[in-house]
């Protein structure tokens, strides 16, 4: 049973995504207890060491490394676990073998925590969530993608970069696929309230749409920009989980492009993706359908369909 008073949060994989989660949650001092699982169990101690070595310096709270049966009572179960791609091994194959994975973590996350809420941020992240949500048998709001959190935010501070204002007063969403097949959502897009087209004169702009197809361009391809130069994106993503996480403990019925199962969404059902959802207490409570124009509504079906493709592939283990 969850503990009321106890703000505790689980994290399973403590890689590169994980272990930046685990040091932004603890600067934001939003848990007051978090439980670090891995199968390389030397390495969730040698992180939970370096943590708590910190401690002195921010909010007290509970760091331990443990096991699956630790994760008992967490509001939430974050799963940043996965396998790396081998030489030579083809994107499905890792796909094949990483929902193997889940197929094994999430039925002893949900065994040990039937009432907390689990958020996926292992890649594929859609098609990891679909698969988590099957073999949970917890409601689907309560299993969360990271979904496109990351592109959002990457499309907003692109846009403010442009027009030369905070990325935080900037309203645009990326939806679909948390990858090549996501969708800029231009008809919604806004800064203050003031459309783009109509934004740009205010700032001696002028609004040019291949500027824009650049612009979202860069979005779609930030992650391989990033690999190239460094080798894998993990802070950004550490925080946006860190985000999702402080709108379930908060409970601030946030709006957010996280990944969820879709029923009958722009008429896309049996898929998670993502939309912009209200995100509580009790993991996603809402699905906003947004008004998008028809190459929009086009290219989220078109999205939905390459993740089905894909899903149809895969060969249960």
């Amino acid at each position: 049973m969850i503990n009321e008073g106890t703000r505790k949060v689980s994290l399973v994989g403590t890689g590169l995504v994980g272990s930046s989660f685990a040091y932004a949650l603890m600067i934001r001092g939003l848990a007051s207890e978090l439980v670090l699982i891995d199968v390389d169990a030397g390495k969730a101690i040698g992180e939970v060491m370096d943590f708590n070595h910190g401690l002195s310096f921010t909010r007290p709270m509970k760091i331990a490394a443990g096991d699956y049966a630790d994760c008992a009572g967490s509001h939430i179960v974050v799963i940043a676990a996965g396998a790396s791609q081998k030489p030579g091994e083809s994107r499905l194959d890792l796909l094949a073998r990483n929902a193997a994975i889940f197929r094994e973590i999430v039925p002893k996350v949900v065994r040990h925590n039937p009432g907390g809420i689990i958020l996926i941020a292992t890649n594929p992240v859609d098609i990891l969530t679909y698969v988590s949500v099957g073999v949970s048998g917890l409601p689907p709001g309560r299993v969360i993608g990271s979904g496109t959190i990351l592109d959002t935010s990457r499309f907003r501070f692109l846009l403010g970069q442009y027009y030369g204002v905070d990325a935080r007063s900037v309203h645009a969403y990326i939806i679909g696929e948390h990858g090549d097949s996501e969708i800029p959502v231009w008809s919604h897009a806004s800064i203050g309230g003031v459309r783009l087209q109509e934004f740009a004169p205010l700032g001696n702009k002028e609004y040019v749409q291949a500027d824009m197809d650049d612009l979202f361009a860069q979005v779609r391809d930030a992650a391989y920009e990033i690999i190239r130069r460094k080798g894998a994106t993990y802070y950004a993503i550490g925080l946006g989980l860190v985000s999702i996480v402080a709108a379930i403990l908060g409970d601030y019925r946030r709006v957010m492009s996280v990944s969820t199962l879709m029923t009958g969404q722009h008429g896309v059902k049996d898929m998670c993706l993502s939309l912009p959802c209200v995100v509580g207490a009790h993991g996603v409570e809402e699905i906003l359908t947004l008004n998008l124009d028809p190459s929009e509504e086009s290219g989220f079906k078109s999205s939905a369909a390459k993740l089905k493709s894909t899903l149809k592939l895969l060969v249960p283990s």
